[in-house]
């Protein structure tokens, strides 16, 4: 799959956190929507199609680990799975393990290097 034709949804409530991960990846041709929480990620899974979520984890409203294990509740009732990486600034392996077990695909401290990123993607067959 060409990465630049990768859509995106970024959950990230920090102003500062979605500037820079939206220019920054919008200069290698992604295409990224945004939610400022989960219970926005929710309702934009219901319209739209992403190949892939950035899932910050603490949230106000509904966290990321909330929201990934309700995004994984609906997606076994069609049989689907939608890649789920969580940018967070929490570098404890205990925070590694807690989004692995909420159903997360993989974990990437913040702010995260674009390579490191882009070995996320190709570790889980996205480019």
């Amino acid at each position: 799959m060409d990465h630049k034709s990768l859509k995106i949804l970024l959950v990230e409530d920090n102003l500062l956190n979605q500037k820079l991960i939206c220019l920054t990846l919008s200069k290698y041709g992604f295409q990224i929507d945004l939610a400022d929480n989960g219970a926005k990620a929710l309702t934009k899974l219901e319209s739209n199609d992403y190949d892939l979520i950035l899932m910050d984890i603490m949230m106000p409203v509904m966290d990321g680990l909330e929201t990934t294990r309700q995004i994984r509740v609906n997606e076994r009732a069609m049989n689907q799975h939608l890649p789920i990486i969580g940018p967070t600034a929490n570098t404890m392996d205990s925070d590694r393990h807690r989004c692995l077990e909420a159903g997360m695909d993989e974990y990437l401290v913040k702010p995260f290097d674009v390579s490191e990123f882009f070995r996320v993607l190709e570790l889980l067959s996205l480019v």
